[in-house]
């Protein structure tokens, strides 16, 4: 449901299963395969060009790219994009799961979803949108609504909290009193229960935020600090279902999220920003700078929802650590990082190179998944790293390299692109033989 952070920089300006290899924190140039450069100038093939070439040139290019993209890599059961060649028996599970487990499984989402629009309509009955973020309803004064669903009138932290959104913009976020109550902890409970159905039974969870240090690792307890965002490694669309059992943020989302049935509803309760790709009206100040007011806002009000950014700009396998962008950092606010890992033995429930219906197939059909999630102590931005943006990023990323134990390298969207391209020629020259 959310977009990833690149879609609000853009619009506003090694290879292990076992991420513990010991390969940790080195960085992978981009440089270092001539050949490659070479292919990439042309990696998307002509339509029958992929059948020219051999075999053996194939499966070089492959190795290549394995190397350089290896953070897009899969390395499951499944296979390159989950359309390997399995056993006799991994395909007796695949038929036994499509026949029992996938048609229950499919039918109790469905009514969890539907059971969570049933009461995000009932709560939001009678309550027109506000279309320029949190700010006064119904003549009412504005209350701002806390994250785990207490709120308290405050007209001041209202006006504080509105942005300069889309007029047609929508949002439910400002509801506040029990319909608020109701609203959010529905949410964490029922999106728990999706994760449950998701055979996410047991999900280990590390706490480490008790203790705010900066980047010197110096304690803040004295100083009663709120972090304005969540930041964390991005592996697949299950991180937002995480997050939203955990602490109910508000994301970023396409605009076509907010019209989808049932989804769409609940994307305005959550207070969603949409990052809007159509021609911005002339007062549409842009979504970065929606961000940015929310983040200062979140750090200077408790009341005020924190927003969950996945500054990698787009999702891996698991195993590394993509360049951050920076636009969850340009307010200058502490944020509170947070660690993914998923860790399998068939089928890996990262979104890498691999569809989306495929997906979602394969993973309903893996009755037990694993999700173990690492809170690291809030970040205190220096003075320094408040006027540099990149050096904060930076930083807050080699702290969840470290303490996750993962590999940075230097790629990104454009790089995944590149390699998804190639697999497909890949798989269509295989085809072909």
């Amino acid at each position: 449901m959310a977009a990833s952070i690149s879609d609000v920089t853009e619009m506003a300006s090694s290879t292990s299963d076992n991420p513990n290899t010991g390969e940790t924190h080195s960085r992978v140039p981009v440089d270092e395969f001539p050949l490659l450069a070479k292919e990439e100038k042309d990696h998307t093939l002509q339509e029958g060009e992929a059948t020219t070439r051999s075999a053996e040139e194939m499966e070089k290019v492959l190795r290549e790219m394995e190397t350089k993209y290896a953070a897009y890599v899969r390395r499951d059961t499944y296979g390159i994009m989950g359309t390997g060649d399995i056993c006799i028996w991994e395909k007796a599970v695949l038929v036994l799961a499509l026949l029992v487990f996938v048609p229950i499984k499919v039918v109790l989402l469905f009514l969890i979803v539907f059971t969570y629009y049933l009461i995000c309509k009932l709560c939001t009955m009678g309550r027109l949108p506000i279309h320029n973020g949190f700010q006064e309803s119904n003549g009412d004064s504005s209350v701002t609504p806390l994250n785990n669903g207490s709120a308290k009138s405050d007209a001041q932290a209202a006006s504080n909290i509105a942005t300069s959104s889309p007029k047609h913009e929508e949002t439910f976020a400002h509801i506040s009193g029990m319909r608020r109550v109701i609203i959010v902890n529905s949410g964490r409970f029922l999106s728990r229960a999706i994760l449950f159905v998701l055979g996410f039974f047991w999900i280990t969870v590390t706490r480490r935020d008790k203790v705010r240090v900066g980047k010197e690792g110096e304690a803040a307890d004295g100083v009663d600090l709120h972090p304005s965002a969540i930041v964390s490694n991005h592996v697949s669309y299950v991180d937002i279902l995480y997050q939203m059992s955990a602490s109910f943020p508000s994301f970023v989302a396409k605009r076509s999220v907010a019209r989808l049935p049932l989804i769409g509803l609940i994307s305005k309760c959550l207070g969603c920003v949409y990052v809007q790709r159509e021609d911005k009206p002339s007062d549409f100040k842009g979504v970065a700078g929606i961000i940015c007011e929310r983040l200062r806002t979140a750090a200077n009000n408790k009341m005020a929802p924190m927003m969950m950014l996945f500054p990698e700009g787009t999702t891996t396998n698991g195993n590394y650590l993509l360049p951050f962008k920076t636009g969850a950092f340009v307010a200058g606010t502490p944020v509170q990082p947070v660690i993914l890992k998923y860790p399998y033995s068939r089928f890996s429930p990262a979104w890498d190179t691999i569809s989306g219906v495929r997906h979602v197939i394969l993973l309903l059909c893996q009755f037990i998944n694993h999700l173990e999630v690492v809170w690291l102590p809030i970040y205190v931005p220096s003075e320094k790293e408040k006027s540099d943006p990149r050096l904060y990023a930076n930083n807050v990323r080699m702290l969840m390299a470290s303490e996750g134990h993962l590999t940075q390298v230097e790629i990104g969207l454009q790089e995944k692109r590149i390699y998804h391209s190639f697999l497909n020629d890949y798989l269509a020259s295989r085809v072909s033989q």
